[in-house]
């Protein structure tokens, strides 16, 4: 797990960079409002809804801004019209990607998603042809240091969590998206710093490239990223450590 908590932490950490530049507002604001669309405004009860605010309020996203969205969402003030959905393609190498849209615009989002692909000699798959490699999961970092990592995990454990481990990020807990919210109330209970906890599309098994062909697709996924319209992007390539690093170098 730790060369893909590697890879999303400077991720994270780079969507932060890019929100204080106003540049993310666009797709936090979607995320609320599908969010509150789907599961309704009050945060305490949606638990999507406040993971999504959550996230906002870390990009320091105006207060008027994540409010407006919640209201949009709830049907309570006019807007765009905002779709969610799923593209399956495939990157060099025979990659497999799961990409996430959320958008106002289907047919602009499948004309820029298609471009970045095909430049980077990508391609669209056919619907189903990815997405069985995936299986949806809740994911949680624990931050580092507060405590041993082996409490943690007994912590996790009879919470219900499915696996745990370790990286430089903390202590990393998978578990299904259902006992996501109940896992994560588990360990703030211990006074434990939950670092993130969010639902993630992750590979049933990964395939292994070479260097650059691995630098080719955390590129692609870069350029996927930066579009408006696209949320997230999942891939089932190794990512280590080393590679990861090799890569920032």
């Amino acid at each position: 797990m730790s060369g893909h908590s590697k890879w999303s932490q400077i991720k994270r950490q780079k969507a932060v960079t890019d929100a204080k530049r106003g540049d993310a507002f666009t797709k936090l604001g979607r995320e609320i409002t599908v969010s509150a669309r789907e599961g309704g405004a009050d945060p305490e009860a949606n638990f999507r809804l406040r993971l999504a605010i959550q996230r906002a309020r870390e990009s320091n996203m105006p207060a008027d801004n994540i409010e407006r969205a919640i209201k949009r969402g709830a049907g309570l003030v006019e807007g765009e019209s905002i779709e969610e959905f799923a593209y399956e393609a495939y990157g060099p190498g025979g990659a497999a990607l799961y990409v996430e849209i959320t958008t106002d615009n289907r047919n602009r989002a499948s004309a820029e998603v298609r471009n970045i692909l095909t430049r980077a000699g990508g391609s669209l798959g056919e619907s189903g042809s990815v997405a069985w490699l995936f299986e949806p999961q809740g994911l949680i970092t624990v931050e580092a240091g507060v405590k041993d990592p082996d409490e943690v995990a007994l912590i996790a454990i009879d919470a219900g969590a499915d696996d745990v481990g370790t990286s430089d990020s903390g202590v990393e807990i998978k578990t299904s998206p259902s006992q996501l919210e109940d896992i994560r109330k588990a360990l703030t209970k211990h006074n434990l710093q939950v670092v993130s906890a969010e639902r993630a599309m992750t590979p049933r098994s990964t395939i292994i490239l070479d260097e650059a062909t691995t630098h080719q697709i955390m590129r692609l996924i870069e350029k996927l990223e930066e579009l408006d319209d696209v949320r997230r992007v999942y891939t089932n390539i190794e990512l280590t450590a080393e590679l990861v690093e090799s890569y920032q170098g």
